[in-house]
């Protein structure tokens, strides 16, 4: 059996702990986790800590080792990402935002790329080199940018989808980029087999993806789904997230682009909600992954030696940034709030410069010199986003009047006014009767199966596990009015009553019971009204035996109301006493637990 040393280890236990630190005291902060990240990349990479460790040995095992050893699996930060940010979104909404993904996206890319190059060219770049650095700097960071909006709450507003427009159509240049970088350094080589080489492959790749993605994932995930394996419907959402990123990047495109794509084809299935839950714990983590790596990457002795040309280069490159993408978003008469906030967080660089400018160095396209000095800029610029972030938030409010910058966002995707549990008989009919009267809601239920068929009825339905927080969550219960639980599980419905209670006070919650005794538990765990079946039954057999009898309809009709409403408070004081009696009991028992211990001091 072969001993594997404690070191091989160091990387992963030292990010660990800083995401176990970070996180949680940031956020008691009050300050975005983003920047305890990239401090921290800072502070225990190869240029900080890491240069002490050399005449303080005991210091290594607090360092993190070359940057190279994380970069692969912090990349999977950004692809996740993407992913995630795909399953919120479907064709028809990117048909929408076609003329911000296209239309400010070029004009923001092409006329940064335009400036950037020009004042390159004026500080002695040959052409080809400013060229290519010029399109590297426009490109903008997707991996910060996008949490820092959705920390606050930002990416669902106008100018929070204006940004994601073009930070989605810089994605899509990076292939783009990649094969004129290539094109570039081959000054000798054919370039019509040049662009066979590096576009052919990456349009195949991408169809692939597409065509494959419709295919495939939907028979998957009902396959995975109908197991019932929760293990395995982790292990079936990593293989499409890391599978599609690989393909993708075997191709030529980005791992994220390629991820992208399977999050939109998934965006379309009633799996989305379980999926999201699913991916959002690794995302977060190698996104910290991903901010420690960017740190860690910061040659802190070059800033120190020449501060003024590393600081000018960051603040020089977010001012021309600022004022391009300014100038685009008056071009598309943006309102002015939204185009100051969309120029501010698109303005430092981002991470796809480092891949570019890289690939560029390799092929003698730009110097080795300027490009390690653009990329310290760039990692320097990056660590201003959150600071800019703050003050596009702290810009005043937009008049309500002007002219409509975005479109909406459609109505598939406004938050439910009920969500049913359980779509079984008892579900559908009460799903029916919200439908009559105009109540939108989305009903869950963990039968793979029944979602299929309902799901081609286009009810508007998800599969998934009710009794997560997290899944309740991403279904919109945050602003639902009310939660009506039809499952004929009662340890289940018990379940999902008590979670949801605790969370939400104030929400309507209307469960179905077995008989009076569960309706009874239902009440003490705070549902707002509970429905036993078999007096339900009774009342209805009761009702139809008095109509048939010749009794008038409404008679009938006021006293079944009348007897319901006896039964309800029946229960419910029940309900109370049993809680009463528990708490009673609880205290006798903390009084003679407190009673024993005086007695042991009082011996000891």
């Amino acid at each position: 059996m072969n001993v594997v040393a404690p070191e091989h280890y160091k990387e992963t236990l030292i990010f660990l702990t800083t995401a176990g630190v970070v996180a949680p005291l940031f956020q008691r902060l009050k300050f975005s986790p983003i920047l305890g990240f990239l401090a921290a990349g800072v502070l225990l990479g190869p240029y900080g800590l890491g240069l002490a460790a050399q005449k303080f040995r005991w210091l290594s095992p607090f360092t993190l080792g070359d940057v190279s050893d994380i970069a692969p699996v912090a990349e999977f930060g950004v692809v996740f990402l993407l992913f995630m940010i795909g399953l919120e979104l479907s064709w028809e909404r990117l048909a929408l935002m076609r003329r911000f993904v296209f239309g400010f996206g070029a004009l923001q890319v092409f006329g940064s790329a335009a400036a950037l190059g020009g004042l390159a060219l004026m500080l002695n770049q040959t052409p080809v080199s400013a060229a290519v650095l010029g399109l590297a700097l426009a490109l903008s960071s997707t991996a910060i940018v996008i949490p820092v909006l959705a920390e606050t709450k930002r990416l669902g507003t106008s100018a929070g989808r204006t940004i994601f427009a073009v930070l989605l159509f810089q994605d899509l240049m990076v292939a783009p980029l990649l094969f004129a970088v290539s094109m570039f350094g081959n000054h000798d080589g054919d370039i019509g087999l040049t662009i066979l080489s590096t576009l052919v492959p990456a349009l195949a790749g991408l169809s692939l993806v597409v065509l494959g993605g419709r295919v495939v994932l939907r028979p998957l995930f009902h396959l995975v789904a109908a197991a019932g394996s929760t293990e395995f419907f982790m292990a079936a959402c990593l293989l499409v997230v890391i599978g599609t990123g690989l393909l993708s990047a075997m191709s030529g495109l980005s791992m994220a682009l390629g991820a992208f794509v399977a999050g939109i084809l998934l965006a379309e299935t009633e799996f989305r909600r379980e999926i999201e839950v699913t991916i959002e714990p690794f995302k977060g983590l190698l996104l910290g992954l991903f901010f420690v790596s960017i740190g860690a990457g910061l040659d802190l002795s070059q800033v120190i030696a020449a501060p003024l040309r590393t600081f000018g280069l960051a603040l020089g490159l977010i001012f021309v940034k600022f004022c391009v993408a300014w100038l685009a978003g008056r071009i598309l008469r943006l309102t002015p709030r939204v185009n100051v906030e969309a120029a501010l967080l698109l303005a430092p660089g981002g991470e796809f410069a480092f891949i570019v400018i890289a690939a560029a160095i390799v092929s003698t396209a730009v110097p080795a010199a300027i490009g390690a000095d653009v990329m310290i800029a760039v990692t320097l610029s990056m660590f201003a986003v959150p600071a800019l972030g703050a003050l596009a938030q702290a810009l005043p409010q937009a008049p309500a009047a002007g002219p409509i910058e975005f479109p909406p966002p459609p109505s598939e995707d406004q938050a439910p006014q009920a969500i049913i549990v359980g779509y079984g008989r008892v579900g559908r009919l009460v799903g029916e009767m919200l439908q009559a009267h105009a109540i939108r809601y989305i009903a869950v239920d963990a039968n793979a199966a029944l979602v299929k068929r309902f799901r081609r009825e286009k009810v508007d339905i998800y599969w998934g596990n009710a009794a997560r927080a997290e899944f309740l969550a991403r279904c919109g219960l945050g602003k639902a009015k009310a939660l009506i639980i039809t499952m004929d599980k009662p340890a289940d419905a018990e379940e999902i009553v008590r979670l949801v209670r605790a969370d939400h006070p104030d929400l309507t919650i209307v469960a179905r019971a077995r008989d009076a005794p569960h309706a009874t538990l239902l009440y003490q765990l705070g549902v707002t009204d509970a429905v036993p079946e078999t007096i339900e039954a009774s009342l209805q057999l009761s009702e139809a035996v008095l109509v048939d009898m010749g009794i008038p309809m409404g008679l009938v009709i006021a006293s079944i109301h009348e007897k319901r409403d006896e039964f309800r408070k029946i229960l419910q004081p029940v309900a109370g006493r049993a809680e009463e009696r528990r708490a009673i009991k609880m205290s006798l028992r903390v009084k003679e637990m407190n009673k024993r211990r005086a007695k042991s001091a009082a011996e000891e």
